[in-house]
């Protein structure tokens, strides 16, 4: 893991953007649990950015264009990160 940096996929274009997933996260207590969800998230192939937004308990991640990442490895790279458990929205 990374601590706090953040990965610049934007030299890849726009058109490189794929879906998205939008996790719901419980125990962030701060910023800083928001920046060690995104970074461990970003060091998942297939994962273009993150951004987690801890007062919403929210993270949405966004692949890059053809990537099939299974949302079951977004969640546990989350709990990977620190005491917080995941599970995705909707």
């Amino acid at each position: 893991m990374k601590l706090f940096n953040r990965k610049d996929k934007a030299g890849a274009g726009a058109e490189a953007v794929g879906p998205q997933v939008e996790l719901l996260v419980e125990g962030m207590h701060c910023n800083s649990c928001g920046l060690l969800i995104d970074d461990e998230l970003e060091e998942l192939a297939g994962v273009r950015s993150a951004t987690t937004d801890v007062r919403a308990g929210r993270s949405v991640v966004r692949l890059e264009k053809g990537a099939d990442v299974d949302p079951a490895v977004l969640v546990a790279a989350v709990e990977a990160a620190g005491d917080y458990t995941a599970r995705t929205a909707g």
